[in-house]
Order: C-alpha cells, then sequence, then structure tokens
C-alpha cells in the first residue's frame, strides 16, 4: 500500500541506519510496480549516487534506471540560491539607498539558524509540487532525525511568519498612503514635475506593497499546500530506519513521540541489519543474545507500528542489481 497508494514518502532515521539504501531499494521495488518514481536526497552527506555506482548525481535531476530518476539537494547550494533571491526581491520593493543594508542583513541572514532548512523546505516543497505533476511517487532520502523533524515542522512556523509579515505590509501600506499625503518626496522619483508628488508616491507605494503582497501569499500558498499533504495520510507516509542497536532504538522513540504529537503520517519502522539465523561463532552468537534483547524492546516500544524486518547482508549494497536483491526483502517483508 505504501508504495501503490502514497504520492510522496519520507525515509528518516539516525545517521548510519541505512536509510538512503532503504530509500533507494523502495524506489527500485516502486517502479516494479510500475510507478514512475523521483528519489530526492536532503541528508547533506549524500549517498545516493553511492548507493546505485554512480560517480555523480547532484542537483539535476539524474535518470538512474527506467522509471526511476533522483536528485540531491545541496543545503549550502539553496542557502545561497534561496539569499539570492529574496535579496533581488527586497531590492524591486525599495528605494536604491537602502540596497547595501539589504545586503549587510542577507549576510547575516546566511548565517542564521535555521536559514538552511528555511531554504531547504521551500526548495522541498517546491520540488514536491513539480514531481508530483511528473511522477508517480516522491521518495525524500532525508537528513538524520533532528534535521528531519525541525523541517517537518517548519511549514506551520514559516507560514506564521509570512503572515506577519502580510500584516505588517497592511500596516505600512496604510502608513504610507498617510504620509505619502502628507510629506511629498520634493520631486524625487518624479519623472514629471507638474505630476502631484503626493499622488505619484502614493501609485508608487501601492505598486511596490502589491507586488510584496502578492509575493508573500504566493509563499504563503505554498508553504500551506505542503504543509496540508505533509498531514494526509491518503497522499503521504513516513518510514523510519533504525538498527536493534540501543542508541538508535532511543533516538527513534523520541522522533515518534514528536512526529505524533504533530500528527504526521508514520506508517511503520524498518528495523535494519538483523543478524542472520545462519550466523555462526562465539561472537555472533553474543551479538546475537544482545540484539534479542534490543528485538524485543523494539517489539514492546513500537507495538502500535507496523515493523518491516531486514536481515543484515553480508556485503555492502551498491548498483541497481544489489538495490534490486535488496527490493525483494523489502517485498517479503511486507512493503
Amino acid at each position: 500500500m505504501l508504495l501503490t497508494d502514497k504520492r510522496v514518502l519520507l525515509i528518516g532515521g539516525k545517521g548510519g541506519v541505512g536509510k538512503t539504501t532503504v530509500s533507494s531499494a523502495l524506489a527500485v521495488l516502486a517502479t516494479q510496480r510500475d510507478k514512475k518514481v523521483l528519489l530526492v536526497s536532503t541528508d547533506p552527506a549524500h549517498s545516493l549516487a553511492d548507493a546505485f555506482g554512480r560517480e555523480k548525481i547532484g542537483d539535476k535531476v539524474t535518470r538512474l534506471a527506467p522509471n526511476l530518476d533522483a536528485l540531491e539537494l545541496d543545503p549550502d547550494q539553496e542557502v545561497e540560491q534561496h539569499l539570492a533571491r529574496v535579496t533581488a526581491q527586497l531590492k524591486r520593493y525599495t528605494r536604491p539607498e537602502m540596497f547595501t543594508e539589504i545586503e549587510r542583513q542577507m549576510r547575516l541572514t546566511r548565517q542564521s539558524p535555521g536559514a538552511q532548512e528555511a531554504a531547504m523546505l521551500e526548495r522541498i516543497a517546491n520540488t514536491i509540487e513539480l514531481g508530483l505533476a511528473e511522477y508517480d511517487l516522491v521518495i525524500f532520502d532525508t537528513a538524520p532525525t533532528g534535521h528531519t523533524l525541525r523541517l517537518l515542522s517548519l511549514p506551520e512556523a514559516m507560514a506564521a511568519w509570512t503572515q506577519g509579515l502580510l500584516n505588517a505590509n497592511k500596516r505600512s501600506e496604510k502608513l504610507g498612503e498617510v504620509l505619502g499625503h502628507l510629506t511629498p518626496k520634493a520631486g524625487r522619483d518624479i519623472n514629471n514635475p507638474l505630476i502631484d508628488p503626493a499622488e505619484h508616491a502614493t501609485a508608487g507605494m501601492d505598486e511596490r506593497n502589491k507586488a510584496l503582497t502578492e509575493t508573500l501569499l504566493a509563499r504563503q500558498r505554498l508553504l500551506t499546500r505542503t504543509r496540508e499533504l505533509l498531514l494526509d495520510s491518503q497522499r503521504t507516509a513516513l518510514l523510519f530506519v533504525l538498527t536493534p542497536e540501543k542508541l538508535p532504538i532511543l533516538e527513534t522513540g523520541r522522533a515518534v513521540t514528536a512526529l505524533m504529537a504533530e500528527k504526521l503520517p508514520l506508517a511503520g519502522l524498518v528495523v535494519n541489519r538483523i543478524l542472520p539465523e545462519t550466523a555462526d561463532g562465539d561472537f555472533l552468537a553474543q551479538r546475537r543474545t544482545q540484539e534479542k534483547s534490543h528485538l524485543a524492546q523494539i517489539e514492546q516500544d513500537f507495538s502500535q507500528l507496523k515493523r518491516f524486518k531486514l536481515p543484515l547482508q553480508a556485503t555492502d549494497i551498491e548498483g541497481i542489481t544489489a538495490l534490486t536483491q535488496f527490493a525483494s526483502l523489502l517485498a517479503e517483508a511486507g512493503i
């Protein structure tokens, strides 16, 4: 059902538990079920190219297999492009004497907490909309757990921030209309000296405010659509990957609590790298004993969620052939 009924899948988990391998194998499995898939990495430590045995994927849609394309989003690059767009928009709506201050503020913003997440969210929102227009399924290989949780909580926060800007802009427009009539510009910005300065100032301010408002509204609508999609269990599902070890279990527990508080559609857990029963030797016997304790804890702590179990593989999973074989294990696990 995850691969046939959903339009967006987000794969999360602690770093190093196999998110990218699971995401890649899910994409391969979806193509086997006649889906056209876009696989997107938002993890700064990109490894999609490694999983598919490619030298590079990068920020351009790249064909990996029939009906399977991929894209790697670079957080640093997204920040630069995002701030460049914002700077250009602000310069359109302000006077030239303000340009230096705008550029200074953008330099400060580049270093501010959350700048990467905000830029990535807007790119993800646009990627989802473009992806759903061309693909049956969009799968996100997300950043480690903490980044994913912040990203998923951002649409609501950013929409509220945008609404605040819109409200401020409305107040500024009303104030500008009053000041425009009371304070002529003494000929500045006036092409025709016979035009009433106050009338010209008001007309110019209305136009800027209108453009700014339309830009903010378009952004707010995009974020609202993204938030609605992420909350829609009919179209979206989140899968968390973990291994039967103490730290991944603890981190997954915190993530599950946070996701459920946000009412995000968590569809289940992929328990990865379980020792096969055929693994032998005293060392592996001790590992298996400890692992059974962790597996029992997973069963207890996450009894309300579906759990898809995958065995540890003897070798690294790299290339389309190995991913296809791993995809068959996902199918056997019930995905």
